[in-house]
């Protein structure tokens, strides 16, 4: 077994976890269904609950929403494997999708759904409700097409 492989990085994506369903447990025992929580004139914490994916699409699709979060786990995790443990940039961006990942995972599991709570508007425009892991995927995306521009070119 390759020992100095990007697994290593897989606590990382516990502790996005970990922060993740705490964040979202809390949520659900302190607030209601729908209550909301202004913190700033753009910003509020309103507990709801998706039963799809990113923007509510694949609305009711939770069997295939958890095999899909499944296929790309294992896929990060052989990611993870094939690469050094000296990739940071890449196996942070890869530690962030899959804990991103088994965190709303953990909620279609668990719950049903999966609970989202933080509420971004300006105006009259309403960005769909969002939580942790959410924002951890989409910053592990950002990061991994960065390290995707970022690597040398071969030269033949």
């Amino acid at each position: 077994m390759k020992k100095d492989n990007g697994l290593y990085w897989l606590l990382f994506a516990i502790i996005v976890f970990i922060i993740d369903i705490t964040s979202k447990f809390w949520i659900i025992n302190n607030f209601s269904l729908f209550e909301s929580v202004n913190l700033l004139p753009f910003f509020s914490i309103t507990y709801v609950r998706n039963i799809g994916a990113a923007f509510s699409i694949f609305e009711g699709q939770r069997t295939m929403l958890a095999v899909f979060a499944l296929i790309i786990s294992v896929v990060i995790m052989h990611m993870l494997y094939r690469n050094s443990r000296k990739q940071k940039l890449e196996n942070l961006s890869l530690s962030l999708i899959l804990g991103g990942a088994f965190g709303n995972l953990f909620d279609r599991i668990y719950h049903g759904f999966v609970v989202d709570f933080l509420d971004v508007n300006f105006g009259n425009w309403h960005y769909p409700t969002f939580n942790i892991a959410d924002c951890a995927i989409c910053a592990g995306i950002g990061l991994f097409i960065f390290c995707s521009y970022k690597k040398p070119k071969k030269t033949a």
